[in-house]
């Protein structure tokens, strides 16, 4: 990561008033490890074992092919957030055609969180299979006893399969449905309705762009883009965060969104997400509600700067929303990808900090930015 001389100095950053060395990151740029490499780790996110962060993310190459996953899971590990140490692969591809996380197939935003009753570390991720495009939208699993790795493939699956979601109405559990063969007012009325939740009933609901929270009490959530990217399932993980509890619920159906990040402030929970506009940045979208499975209220695009900047969310798309605490407070990091589908490996990062204006949570521009872990 780009670092800038120490330089010893008071200053308040996200709301703390301190003395120590100023540790900054210039956004959209190339950030270096300690080899003097870029940081390759896109889609990721960010887990704090002890006083240790580790950034998991996707392993990009050069070239058109670059965003099929030919070598797996980076990981990288800091004390500061600003000084990133490459720890290898957390977990590689297997060059065997028994396995279905195999190099070429497409492996996006993996989250890898704590479970303190195990002492494992999880890792999901949204996973497609080898020549299959997006058709499998199969969710992800693989474990390890450490938080750099090596994790272990598991499984991959679509989850919540042969149960309703929790908040869908009986009246629409006949699975008796036609879809309307364009995409029109009428298809878009019956996907709000849940006839892509019909479709999939027997077999399991699409699973993409996703993330993973751990609330207060340890329950786990995976929250992913389902229904064609049309709407957003939460869905509970069992205890030892390793499958799902069957309890699952709809978010936002017809609404499109993807690229969730979801995060807790003074017991309410906020959603990031963006549109579906493929590898092109759209405006940013927020929620906010009083239980973690909704019902989520819009509060707006979180985005404050220019025209440019709130239409394309200073050109990049969510994937983690970042909590930083110091003593009792907590703090929020905004996480956000630059996507180079030409070339992915050239992909950079914006992190920039979340503040609350009248109780809603917003992003401004800070070039260069100060981190203070």
């Amino acid at each position: 990561m780009k670092q800038f001389n120490k330089v010893f100095l008071t200053f308040f950053f996200l709301g703390f008033a301190t003395t120590l060395s100023a540790q900054m990151i210039e956004q959209g740029k190339p950030w270096l490890d300690t080899d003097g490499v870029m940081v390759n780790a896109h889609g990721g996110g960010i887990l704090k074992y002890n006083d240790t962060y580790y950034w998991y993310g996707e392993f990009k190459r050069s070239g058109k092919r670059g965003n099929m996953a030919m070598d797996g899971v980076s990981c990288y590990s800091s004390k500061d957030l600003a000084t990133w140490k490459n720890e290898g692969l957390a977990l590689k591809m297997i060059a065997n055609t028994n396995s279905l996380l195999q190099p070429g197939c497409i492996l996006e935003r993996p989250k890898v969180i704590y479970n303190k009753k195990t002492k494992k570390f999880v890792m999901w991720f949204h996973h497609e299979l080898k020549g299959k495009g997006y058709d499998a939208a199969l969710t992800g699993l693989a474990v390890s006893d450490h938080p750099e790795g090596p994790f272990k493939y598991l499984k991959s699956i679509r989850p919540n399969k042969g149960v309703w979601p929790q908040n869908f109405p009986d009246s629409l559990k006949n699975l008796s449905f036609t879809i309307p063969t364009d995409r029109n007012a009428e298809w878009h009325k019956k996907v709000i309705e849940g006839i892509l939740v019909q479709r999939d009933f027997n077999k399991g609901q699409m699973a993409r762009d996703m993330t993973l929270f751990v609330d207060d009490d340890g329950t786990a959530y995976h929250i992913h883009s389902s229904e064609d990217n049309q709407t957003l399932h939460i869905s509970k993980l069992t205890d030892d965060y390793l499958d799902f509890t069957d309890e699952y619920w709809r978010v936002k159906p017809g609404g499109s969104n993807e690229a969730p990040a979801l995060f807790k402030y003074q017991n309410k929970y906020y959603l990031f997400t963006s549109g579906t506009t493929g590898w092109a940045p759209n405006p940013g979208r927020s929620f906010v509600a009083d239980k973690i499975y909704g019902p989520y209220k819009n509060i707006g695009n979180p985005v404050r700067g220019s025209q440019e900047d709130i239409k394309t969310t200073f050109h990049s798309q969510s994937t983690y929303i970042l909590p930083v605490n110091k003593g009792t407070e907590t703090k929020f990091i905004f996480m956000g990808d630059r996507w180079m589908p030409d070339n992915p490996i050239d992909g950079c990062y914006i992190w920039l900090p979340i503040t609350f204006e009248n109780n809603i949570p917003v992003i401004r521009w800070e070039d260069p930015f100060r981190l203070m872990p």
